[in-house]
């Protein structure tokens, strides 16, 4: 049975109340001593300012936060998930009870921040390789626990999930192929799983090992560490039999020219684990008393 993670607006929803839950208690415990100094029954208004040109990302991890905190608070969105906003653009504004947005304003900030600073990044290397057919590709390097969280950042910045987990589908790497044989033997082991994978992959090193792979019957392929000029030549000896993914050590400088090559995915860690958060700032209109 298929494995894939397939994100959808309710299950997005349910994965944000959970990372949520656990980043609320973390924050607030047995409850917010300063917070507790505001009157229980001031109502405000905040809205979120971005300070940077950024793409965002993160409104259900928003919304959880601050319904958690005020089942009737209001949010309006002025910038959706996948859309980009400049700076000084209000991201979205919020009214509800003071206490409860001052209590939820740090953990709606923190996956704000962090959301955005994926989808932004994912955006630059997309907008790099477009025209080419080479798909931008996240990995497994995350943060822990937030993985499905940043994944949904990688496609709102208009990249491409990988595999979840070590679970939903097959990678065999060099040690893999060294403790069952070889590339053929590997592969051959590796089709009596097909059934319940997402996707067989086998890493190369070298043109040899691909070609090896392929007559084994590989239908993707893992391309590590190879130059321009070896990665032409993989492509060429592929012939389309393939999918072929370029990874290792992937920057900016040089993205075009490895999309050119005419590889199908560049996976790249960095979307994920080597993230700038973006910078937004919450303010608060409230009211004189209690309303």
């Amino acid at each position: 049975m298929k494995k894939t993670f397939v994100f959808n607006a309710a299950n997005v929803a349910e994965l944000a109340q959970a990372d949520v839950a656990r980043a609320l208690a973390e924050d607030i415990g047995a409850g917010d001593l300063t917070a507790a100094l505001i009157d229980a029954t001031r109502l405000a208004r905040a809205y979120v300012l971005a300070r940077e040109s950024a793409v965002v990302c993160g409104s259900a991890w928003v919304e959880a936060a601050v319904l958690a905190l005020d089942p009737q608070a209001r949010i309006v969105w002025h910038v959706k998930d996948g859309e980009r906003c400049e700076a000084n653009q209000i991201v979205f504004e919020v009214w509800g009870q003071a206490r409860a947005l001052l209590s939820a304003e740090r953990t709606a900030l923190n996956f704000l921040q962090l959301l955005s600073a994926v989808a932004t990044k994912t955006a630059t290397y997309a907008a790099i390789v477009a025209g080419t057919k080479a798909n931008i590709v996240d990995t497994r390097k995350t943060l822990p626990g937030l993985r499905l969280a940043q994944k949904y950042a990688v496609l709102a910045g208009g990249g491409t999930n990988h595999r979840v987990g070590l679970y939903d589908a097959v990678l065999i790497k060099e040690n893999h192929i060294a403790a069952a044989g070889g590339i053929a033997q590997v592969l051959a082991q590796a089709a009596q799983l097909a059934a319940e994978a997402d996707f067989i992959e086998i890493e190369v090193e070298t043109l040899a090992q691909l070609t090896e792979a392929l007559d084994a019957g590989a239908r993707m392929v893992l391309l590590d560490n190879m130059d321009i000029a070896t990665l032409n030549e993989a492509v060429r000896i592929n012939a389309g039999r393939a999918i072929l993914e370029i990874s290792g050590g992937v920057t900016l400088t040089g993205l075009r020219g490895l999309a050119e090559t005419g590889v199908d995915r560049i996976s790249i860690g960095t979307l994920t684990k080597d993230v700038q958060a973006i910078d937004y700032s919450m303010r608060f209109e409230a009211p004189s008393g209690g309303q």
